[in-house]
């Protein structure tokens, strides 16, 4: 359940699926973090559906939550019907913390770089934070039930989408569909595997009804030819000629050479059934993943002080003092409470003036944080639909800097489109970070040029993001390793004194926004009874 340490991938012929989709992160394993394959989908699942059952009040005293992420909202929000006065501290304009959606007249200034104001045509967006959830996490899904978010299905695996790579052996270079990949393995590894039945290689271990059955299994399993066990392409595969009305019965495309396909290790890719959660149909928010952080902000927003950046945080055996400023005015303000529930990222915390014991400190510092980049790129032109006929889903491939291009589950059939052009991680997000925006998308737009010609000559506009630049987050999720959980994180789960944590960082399913939610559920139930001990 631990990170394991990040490698930088050299080529894409040593990659397994995980190391190949979700690199890093994602998202999300085998070579990559294992809390990066929980932002992707491809970690433990979330197993708590509904906040905790707790008795008793909180009237008369007094929580002074950190920071307006889903986390802090969360808290603020079950903490207000236990009867606790709650304030919350957000250091932005706005809440959501990194769930952010980008649409027209959203900006956002880096740190150290220029400030970018989306410039999408209404109704367009990119989720530059969160994008996706999985059916496996309820507790997310309870609040958008409670709330009322409307949802829609986001297509997260495509086999009509692409694969291409540059480092595929006597594949390289060339655009492949997925299911011609997967269509074409399965069959030939069906047609080895079933001859050498046939041949009785395996009389050892299976029976004559055994074989027979086995034989029937390989032969629906890899369309092989009845007679002869030889596989020779299969519909599912795709057509070199569609079939249609008359006399026109369709002619079958040619499969991939399997030998091609061994060298290419492209099977390597998509041999394994998804990884749990990770599955075909996710969820989004309509509109934009900023929906659920509004509807949070709709009903608590009332307890939120925005633009106040903490400065200092201090506590007693009475309770806990904070210095915040205002951002617009630069006016330094107190504030006390009885209780604090500090919902800042660990990356933040770590900058902060606290008087925590040096153990606290030592284990806030411990956490790395992901370095991660995404970026937006409007469209004039659905071209994935209208030519490739690429309805959602994401084109893979090992273009440096690039990995995984995303196209949109929403707006389907319409003119216009923003695609997600990267999404990248560590030393690739670092390098490409430090260009401009307008030097980030040429970078984009020349990689995936080699994929859709289309593209250049569509672009519009663009949006981009890299987590690490910016400035309340730094970093897009914690990255847990095996030691420094052992070493951090029954520290941090604990809190000290009359202070919590909470947030994604506090999870298993770091990068996710159930981890912050169901931190912040087991958080809050710590101080509902520390608070009535």
């Amino acid at each position: 359940m631990d990170s394991k340490t990040v490698k930088q991938y050299k080529s894409f012929s040593s990659f397994t699926r995980r190391d190949f989709l979700y690199r890093a992160a994602a998202v999300g394993g085998t070579g990559l973090l294992l809390n990066t394959m929980n932002a992707w989908g491809m970690g433990i699942a979330s197993t708590a559906s509904e906040p905790p059952a707790l008795t008793g009040g909180g009237k008369g005293k007094k929580v002074l939550i950190l920071g307006a992420g889903l986390a802090g909202m969360t808290a603020a929000f079950e903490l207000e019907k236990l009867g606790y006065k709650v304030q919350i501290l957000e250091a932005r304009a706005f809440a959501g913390g990194r769930c952010q959606t980008a649409r027209k007249g959203f900006s956002l200034t880096e740190l150290g770089g220029e400030k970018q104001t989306c410039a999408f045509d209404e109704g367009h967006y990119i989720n530059h934070g969160p994008w996706r959830i999985p059916l496996h996490h309820q507790s997310t899904l309870h609040y958008t039930r409670l709330f009322e978010v409307p949802l829609e299905v986001m297509i997260n695996d495509n086999d009509h989408a692409y694969v291409y790579s540059e480092n595929a052996g006597p594949l390289a270079g060339k655009r492949l569909r997925i299911k011609e990949v997967k269509a074409d393995m399965r069959g030939h590894v069906s047609e080895l595997l079933a001859k050498s039945v046939k041949n009785h290689a395996l009389d050892q271990e299976l029976t004559a009804d055994d074989q027979r059955l086995l034989l029937d299994y390989l032969q629906h399993e890899g369309a092989l030819s009845a007679g002869d066990l030889q596989y020779k392409g299969r519909n599912g595969r795709g057509w070199a000629v569609n079939p249609g009305a008359g006399a026109n019965p369709g002619t079958l495309s040619d499969p991939l050479g399997f030998k091609d396909l061994l060298a290419s290790k492209l099977g390597n890719v998509y041999s394994a059934v998804h990884d749990f959660p990770m599955q075909a149909t996710m969820f989004q928010p309509v509109g934009g993943m900023d929906a659920i952080a509004k509807a949070f902000e709709k009903r608590v927003g009332r307890n939120i002080r925005y633009k106040a950046e903490v400065q200092t945080i201090r506590q007693n055996d009475k309770g806990v003092t904070v210095t915040y400023k205002d951002t617009g005015s630069n006016k330094v303000s107190t504030i006390s409470a009885d209780y604090c529930l500090c919902a800042i990222p660990l990356s933040v915390l770590r900058q902060i003036d606290t008087d925590f014991s040096d153990k606290f400190k030592q284990a806030v510092a411990t956490v790395a944080y992901a370095p991660v980049g995404k970026i937006g790129l409007q469209m004039k032109r659905r071209f994935w639909e209208e030519d490739d006929h690429i309805y959602g889903g994401h084109i893979l491939t090992d273009l440096k800097g690039i990995n995984t291009i995303s196209v949109p589950s929403y707006g389907f059939q319409k003119k216009k489109g923003v695609l997600l052009g990267y999404y990248q991680y560590q030393t690739q997000a670092i390098e490409i970070s430090a260009l401009s925006p307008k030097e980030r998308a040429e970078f984009a737009l020349a990689a995936g040029q080699k994929i859709f010609p289309q593209y250049t000559e569509n672009f519009e506009t663009s949006f981009s993001v890299a987590w690490h630049r910016v400035q309340y987050n730094l970093g897009g999720w914690a990255e847990w390793t095996e030691k420094t959980r052992a070493a951090a994180y029954p520290t941090l789960l604990e809190g000290e004194g009359r202070i919590l944590l909470a947030g994604e960082h506090l999870s298993y399913l770091t990068g996710w926004q159930a981890g912050a939610i169901e931190s912040a559920w087991q958080q809050l139930a710590k101080l509902h009874e520390r608070a009535n001990a």
